[in-house]
C-alpha cells in the first residue's frame, strides 16, 4: 500500500511532500523511512531533509538538477515506498531529574493540586512517538502527554532555558537538547547530550520512533551530566 501524497514547491530551493492523514498506526515509521531512502538516492541533490508527522520537507541544489527531473525521481521513490506492516520502532529509554531545582514549572503542576510523585509517575507512564524534529537541531516532539499533565506554552517564553531541560505543551513533551529561548512548561532535566553534531547519527531521535522516560535521584543525575547518547543509549 502506497499512501496518497501530493508534492509541491515551497520556495526557490525548497519543496515538500504532503502525506494524506489517515487511520495508519505505521504512517509514521513509513514517512521516516521514505526520508532516509530520499537521502540516500538523492544525496548529491539535497541539502536539507526534514520529515515530520505528516510531511517531508526537502532543501536541495537546484544548479545540480532541474525541479522537473527532481520532482520525477522523488514521485517515483514514494510511489515505490509501501507501508509495511507490523514493524516495531525500538524504544529508547532516558532517565530524567524531577526536582524543582531544574522543574520550574512544577508549581503550576501544584497549583492544579498534583504531587511531584504525581507528576512523575504520569509523565513516565506513556510511551511517547516523535510526531517531529525541529525548533532547534536535536529538539524532538513526542507525542502522548496524558491530559492531566497538559499545559499551554507560557505566555512570555524564558529568552534562556538550560540545556536537558524536560518540558511539557499540549499534548507533547520534549527534551531541550541546548541552552536556547523556550516557552514550554519545565518539569525536569535528562542528563544525557541528545544531539551530536560530529557523528552520525547527530541525535538517537527518528519520526515515527518511541521514547520512554525514568525517573532517577540526584546523585544518579550528575554522574550521568555530559554522558553521549552513544554512550548511554548505544549505537
Amino acid at each position: 500500500m502506497t499512501p496518497n501524497f501530493s508534492l509541491e514547491p515551497i520556495a526557490e530551493c525548497s519543496l515538500i511532500i504532503r502525506f494524506e492523514s489517515q487511520p495508519h498506526i505505521q504512517m509514521p515509521q513509513h514517512i521516516s523511512r521514505v526520508a532516509n531512502i530520499l537521502q540516500v538516492e538523492l544525496e548529491e541533490y539535497i541539502m536539507n531533509i526534514t520529515p515530520s508527522f505528516s510531511t517531508i520537507l526537502i532543501d536541495y541544489l537546484p544548479h545540480r538538477v532541474t525541479i522537473f527531473e527532481f520532482f520525477q525521481r522523488i514521485e517515483n521513490i514514494v510511489l515505490e515506498c509501501h507501508i509495511e506492516n507490523n514493524i516495531q520502532a525500538a524504544v529508547i529509554n532516558l532517565p530524567v531529574f524531577y526536582h524543582d531545582s531544574v522543574g520550574l514549572d512544577l508549581k503550576r503542576y501544584y497549583d492544579r493540586g498534583l504531587t511531584l510523585d504525581h507528576v512523575i509517575e504520569q509523565h513516565t507512564k506513556p510511551t511517547y512517538q516523535t510526531a517531529a524534529i525541529g525548533f532547534a537541531p536535536g529538539f524532538a516532539f513526542q507525542e502522548g502527554v496524558l491530559e492531566t499533565l497538559s499545559l499551554p506554552r507560557l505566555v512570555t517564553p524564558r529568552l534562556e532555558v538550560a540545556k536537558g531541560s524536560v518540558a511539557i505543551a499540549g499534548t507533547q513533551t520534549a527534551i531541550y537538547p541546548d541552552r536556547s529561548p523556550g516557552g514550554w512548561n519545565i518539569i525536569g532535566n535528562c542528563p544525557i547530550d541528545l544531539y551530536c553534531p560530529n557523528s552520525m547519527p547527530m541525535t538517537p531521535f527518528g519520526v515515527g520512533g518511541q521514547v520512554k522516560f525514568f525517573s532517577i535521584g540526584e546523585a544518579r543525575y550528575q554522574e550521568l551530566k555530559g554522558c553521549s547518547f552513544r554512550e548511554f543509549i548505544g549505537d
